[in-house]
């Protein structure tokens, strides 16, 4: 995909996004910047989201496979996303070289965790780090995902042989700031439809379908509150890939009667709705760098319900958080339940947290974006 805004071509700084694995809050988040950050003319230039080891290691050979006439156009400067090898990229289109090159972290490999499929996390993560050494500015989409990713690659320099840079991070550093994946302001004006006085209770469970977000122990949470004789209905929706965790199978089977939304909803209204319906978000995720799902469901009228853990941690308030335990998946299921107990029998404040979180949206941190792009062309 290769896009460019058509007005004031001669005027507007002029910007090449890349985005090298275009999934989720990824795509949301450069289409997001393009919106946005109108007064720019853009190319955005994708890759689809699927061979992870492939696409983090080989996508500037697709780029330049897939676009070899908008490399080797002028920009004024560059914006990527982490899975980009741009310390590679800039080296195969030296003209890209010269220009100012801001990357975004939505993740980092040094704390992101192995499936059982992935050998090695060394490769991604010299990936992460050369991209991180050859941008001219650093962003994060949360302090958690800098901080782990700093410790990370000094974790790295203490384990090599000899003529490892000392102290990495504090060089990083000087050129990092934080700032979120925005969520959209319209979510603040849904009408919410839910009420915690009308059971059963309605949840919902809206992240990708994979490992990293804990469906082992959505499966011990669900088969907990059937115990507890909760009654509950639950809204399973997300990304889903090639290869989907064989506990949503078990989710479906066990759960059909307190099922009501179950897979990827392919219309963006239907899932706002739903988000506007439902009581709860829950989390179960065993790694999070923001929480992006968790916040547009806030946005949306929601309550969360998510671990003590990650991103979470700065995003919500203790009460909204359950004590996790990664070791032991019931007694993590344990704990969400009792929270989850908690939280409906206290006074209703999910308004003034709704209200909070506008300083989220899109209005609230565009100009942070644009700041960091001007200082770039300075």
């Amino acid at each position: 995909m290769g896009q460019s805004t058509p007005e004031s071509f001669n005027t507007k700084p002029r910007g090449l996004l890349l985005s090298a694995y275009d999934a989720g809050s990824h795509r949301y988040w450069r289409e997001g910047i393009v919106t946005h950050l109108y007064e720019f003319q853009w190319t955005v230039l994708t890759l689809p989201a699927r061979y992870f080891s492939w696409r983090i290691r080989g996508n500037p050979i697709s780029f330049i496979e897939r676009y070899p006439a908008e490399l080797f156009a002028e920009y004024d400067f560059i914006v990527a996303t982490s899975m980009v090898d741009l310390a590679t990229l800039l080296g195969i289109v030296p003209s890209l070289a010269k220009i100012p090159a801001l990357v975004y972290f939505h993740e980092n490999q040094f704390e992101y965790p192995q499936s059982d499929g992935q050998s090695s996390a060394l490769e991604p993560q010299m990936v992460n780090l050369y991209t991180a050494l050859a941008a001219d500015r650093l962003l994060f989409n949360s302090d958690f995902n800098r901080t782990s990713f700093f410790a990370g690659c000094d974790g790295l320099m203490a384990k090599l042989p000899d003529f490892a840079t000392k102290n990495l991070s504090k060089q990083l550093e000087q050129k990092s700031s934080v700032i979120p994946v925005p969520i959209a302001d319209h979510l603040f004006d849904l009408p919410v439809t839910s009420s915690f006085k009308n059971k059963p209770l309605k949840l919902l469970w809206n992240h990708r379908w994979e490992y990293d977000k804990g469906p082992d122990r959505l499966l011990c949470f669900l088969r907990t509150l059937e115990k507890q004789e909760i009654p509950f209905e639950i809204n399973i929706v997300g990304e889903r890939f090639r290869s989907v965790p064989e506990e949503f199978n078990q989710i479906k089977h066990l759960f059909s009667r307190q099922l009501n939304v179950y897979g990827y909803l392919e219309s963006t209204e239907a899932y706002w709705a739903l988000l506007a319906r439902c009581d709860v978000v829950v989390s179960t995720a065993i790694h999070e760098f923001q929480g992006v799902a968790v916040m547009e469901a806030v946005a949306a009228g929601c309550l969360p319900l998510v671990p003590d853990r990650l991103a979470y941690r700065e995003l919500l308030a203790e009460q909204y958080r359950y004590t996790s335990d990664l070791k032991d998946s019931s007694n993590d299921a344990s704990a969400a339940v009792d929270r989850l107990v908690t939280m409906l029998s206290q006074p209703d404040g999910h308004g003034r947290l709704r209200a909070s979180f506008k300083r989220y949206g899109w209005s609230q941190l565009a100009d942070l974006y644009r700041t960091q792009i001007n200082q770039l062309l300075n």
